[in-house]
């Protein structure tokens, strides 16, 4: 699989390993798009305002919320290529981790997973499709927790 995948962390406080969250997202992507060759995928970690700006200006709901996927594929083009914009609110991990008695970075990695699982074509907006949904992203990040720590992505000094 190859093709451009832009990672970049734009919160000034909550920092993360990127070489290693690239490592997780090529996994991923290998996994829900086994024949994809070329893709252009950009993953953006952001502060709480920021979601919520972006979150009110192209959903028109009011305030955060932990992740939103852009998806730029031409009609028709499905799962033959990747084109999207995924932004992930690692203010919303952290409030989530503390919630659930979890690790913020795990949240990240879920929300990052929830993001990809939509360009596959997986909604949560319904009940019994939000289940499905569900089921589908345990079932990777149980994979995926096999074979990476997620807490080896929180940089020294962030807990």
């Amino acid at each position: 699989m190859s093709g451009e995948l832009n990672l970049q962390n734009r919160h000034s406080v909550r920092r993360l390993d990127l070489s290693l969250l690239r490592t997780i997202v090529q996994a991923v992507l290998q996994e829900l798009f086994p024949g994809v060759e070329d893709y252009e995928l950009g993953i953006y970690l952001v502060s709480e305002s920021e979601i919520t700006r972006l979150n009110e200006q192209f959903l028109r709901h009011p305030g955060p919320t932990d992740v939103l996927t852009f998806d730029y594929r031409e009609a028709g083009k499905g799962a033959e290529t990747v084109r999207a914009e995924i932004f992930v609110c690692t203010d919303e991990a952290a409030t989530h981790s503390r919630r659930f008695h979890t690790r913020w970075p795990g949240e990240v990695v879920r929300y990052v997973v929830h993001g990809l699982l939509h360009l596959r074509g997986y909604d949560d907006q319904l009940l019994p499709m939000r289940r499905a949904m569900q089921r589908a992203e345990s079932r990777l990040l149980r994979r995926l927790a096999r074979q990476f720590d997620f807490n080896q992505l929180a940089r020294q000094g962030n807990k």
